[in-house]
């Protein structure tokens, strides 16, 4: 793994991935789809790489959202606590589902996702914004971030790629979406890192090429998302996804 292009494609992956984390949400993926496509490494340490750079991204974004207020408010910050709760039940089991996997199935349980992910980021750009928003009930909640942490341990992500469109869709407002699954990404991350490290599936280097430019992109992105139109970037987003789910479904 010394080939200097590859290595810059990874940070770029990384760089890409933060911004998306805090300013739309599913762009913490792309480090995940990096490290599949570029590296040959085997599912386990493709997830096991990936999620243990999102205790730090998760924490950064979370002092951020912190800071500009979101989760300083009663209804969001019990939502993130919800799903931190459930992060810790559900992540260990999508750690165990991905030891159980091969690489083409990984490729594609990672192509689905990106798919389900760009149609979400898609709806809920097409529909009407309304007054009526509020935060779903506790059971939706819990049942929301249990599937959530099960997918985001099987293909090692933090959990806003799923949870900012998901509670979107929910009528939660994008910002407190987006602080909400902040806080959950450090617990998903955490478990996950846990339970990859006890397989041996880190790759520590590759881990620190992608996660470091992906902290720089995660301060981008909370600036982007609080304080520009993020329209264009959304279906970049969605068009990089959709371009890259064929791809990752026949790799591997």
């Amino acid at each position: 793994m010394t080939d200097p292009a590859t290595l810059l494609a990874l940070a770029l992956f990384g760089l890409v991935g933060g911004i998306g984390i805090t300013a739309l949400g599913p762009g913490g993926v792309l480090p995940t789809i990096g490290l599949f496509a570029l590296t040959g490494l085997p599912p386990a340490a493709v997830a096991g790489t990936a999620i243990v750079t999102h205790i730090a991204t998760g924490a950064l974004g979370t002092a951020a959202y912190t800071r500009s207020g979101q989760l300083r408010e009663p209804e969001t910050r019990r939502t993130a606590l919800i799903l931190a709760g459930t992060a810790v039940l559900g992540t260990p089991i999508g750690v165990q589902l991905n030891t159980l996997v091969s690489a083409r199935t990984f490729g594609i349980v990672l192509a689905v996702l990106v798919t389900a992910v760009a149609g979400l980021v898609w709806f809920r750009e097409q529909r009407t914004p309304t007054q009526d928003r509020a935060h779903p009930p506790v059971v939706g909640v819990v049942l929301l971030g249990l599937a959530v942490a099960v997918a985001s341990g099987i293909v090692g992500i933090g959990g806003p790629m799923l949870t900012v469109p998901l509670l979107i869709a929910l009528r939660v407002p994008v910002l407190e979406a987006l602080a909400a699954a902040q806080a959950q990404s450090i617990v998903i991350a955490g478990v996950g890192t846990i339970g990859y490290l006890a397989h041996g599936a880190i790759d520590w280097p590759l881990a620190a090429i992608v996660g470091v430019p992906e902290l720089i992109g995660v301060l981008l992105g909370w600036k982007i998302a609080r304080s520009l139109p993020t329209r264009t970037l959304k279906y970049a987003l969605i068009v990089t996804l959709l371009a890259l789910a064929p791809y990752l479904a026949l790799h591997g």
